[in-house]
């Protein structure tokens, strides 16, 4: 699997996600526990300002810097490519997050799962559910599985959902990380 092309796919599903982000519409609740949509961009933000540093200069800090932005969609929309010019620009093989080492590929496909089950969070927030596309969902499940401990949930996500067997690799991600909406009923 190629991360980069892994990230941009992302990118690119998430971008159309907060393309339907409304003026006056930041208060809305989203599956994302206690945040509303205007926290959600907020988190985004400082997801791809940290793939940013870790792209561009090798490290990323342990706290996020407080960004805030008066138009979060319109912030989320160039960060993201910045992240993109910033891959496109040859990354280094290694970032380092704190202190430890880390696979730059490694870096890019955990970010990939953020941005795009948050891109589906934010579709959900806004009224207008959009599938992640399934051949994505289907790179990032394995991602997910290798990177989502036990110890995760109940604090960065939620218990997994069961979905039936035939469910499809979008739900099968999205239940795996406790959306509760992932599965039509």
């Amino acid at each position: 699997m190629n991360a980069g092309e892994l990230l941009e796919r992302s990118l690119a599903y998430a971008l159309g996600s907060v393309a339907e982000v409304v003026p006056g519409g930041l208060d809305r609740g989203t599956p994302c526990g206690e945040w509303d949509l205007g926290e959600l961009l907020g988190h985004l933000d400082d997801s791809l300002d940290a793939l940013h540093e870790g792209l561009t200069g090798g490290r990323i800090g342990l706290f996020p810097r407080v960004i805030g932005a008066a138009d979060p969609a319109c912030a989320f929309r160039t960060r993201a490519c910045a992240v993109l010019g910033a891959w496109a620009a040859g990354p280094g093989e290694r970032v380092r997050v704190g202190e430890l080492p880390l696979d730059v590929r490694v870096m890019a496909a955990v970010g990939a799962v953020e941005i795009a089950v948050h891109g589906w969070d934010v579709a959900q927030a806004c009224g207008r559910p959009r599938p992640i596309p399934r051949p994505l969902a289907a790179d990032l499940l394995p991602v997910a599985r290798c990177v989502v401990a036990e110890e995760d949930r109940g604090v960065r996500f939620g218990a997994p959902v069961a979905v039936p067997p035939y469910a499809g690799p979008d739900a099968r991600l999205l239940a795996f990380l406790g959306r509760r909406d992932s599965f039509p009923g």
